[in-house]
C-alpha cells in the first residue's frame, strides 16, 4: 500500500518505533523477509480465520502460498516500512522463535480517518493473555507514539463489512466504489 504523493500521511521527520515491548514478554517490531520461516506457519496455520477477516477486503491470505511468495510479500512490507508508506509489525515471543500475530498500520483513502489499523493473533493464541494485552496495547500505543489524528481500528471500531462500504476517496475529494483488494486499492 502506498500513500498519495501529494498528501503525506506522516511527518517527514518522524521516526517509526523499531521495537515495542508488551507486558507479556512479547514484542512488536517491523516484519522482515528473514521472518518467512516464522510467518508461514502463523499465517497458513490460521489461514481460514484470517481469510474470514481479511479475505474480502485484501484478498489475503491466499489458499496456497510458497515460502518464496511469502518472502516477497514480507520484502514488500519491509520496503513500505522503510519508506513510511505502511507498517506491518510482527508480534514475536521474547526469543523470536514464534510469530504470534501482526499489527497493520496503513494510510487510508476512505473518509473518517487518517489511518486504518488492524491486528491478529494465531488461532492458538485466541483468548490468550497475549491477545488481551495486544487488544489493550495497540490503541494506547497509537495514541501515544504515532502522529495520527483520527486512527480507525478496523474490526474493532467498525466491522470489515462496514469498512468496505465506505467509499474510497481519490486525491481531490472524488469518491469511487467501496470494494477492492489491496492490489486494486494500492498496487500492492
Amino acid at each position: 500500500m502506498t500513500s498519495t504523493e501529494t498528501t503525506p500521511w506522516l511527518p517527514t521527520d518522524w521516526a517509526h518505533p523499531t521495537r515495542v515491548e508488551l507486558p507479556t514478554g512479547h514484542h512488536l517490531r517491523p516484519i522482515h523477509p528473514d521472518d518467512t520461516e516464522l510467518d508461514m506457519p502463523a499465517v497458513m496455520g490460521s489461514r481460514e480465520r484470517l481469510w474470514s477477516i481479511y479475505g474480502e477486503a485484501w484478498g489475503w491470505p491466499p489458499a496456497e502460498m510458497t515460502a518464496e511468495q511469502d518472502r516477497e510479500d514480507l520484502q514488500h512490507h519491509w520496503d513500505e516500512v522503510q519508506a513510511h508508506q505502511s507498517f506491518n509489525y510482527a508480534v514475536l515471543d521474547a526469543e523470536e522463535t514464534e510469530l504470534v500475530g501482526c499489527v497493520y498500520i496503513d494510510p487510508t483513502d476512505k473518509a473518517g480517518a487518517d489511518a486504518d489499523i488492524s491486528w491478529w493473533v494465531r488461532d492458538e493464541h485466541l483468548g490468550s493473555e497475549v491477545e488481551a494485552a495486544l487488544d489493550a496495547f495497540v490503541p494506547c500505543w497509537i495514541a501515544e507514539e504515532w502522529p495520527l489524528q483520527a486512527p480507525r481500528y478496523v474490526g474493532r471500531d467498525l466491522t470489515w463489512a462496514a469498512w468496505l462500504a465506505i467509499p474510497r476517496q481519490r486525491p481531490g475529494g472524488a469518491t469511487t466504489g467501496a470494494s477492492g483488494t489491496l492490489e486494486e486499492l494500492f498496487g500492492a
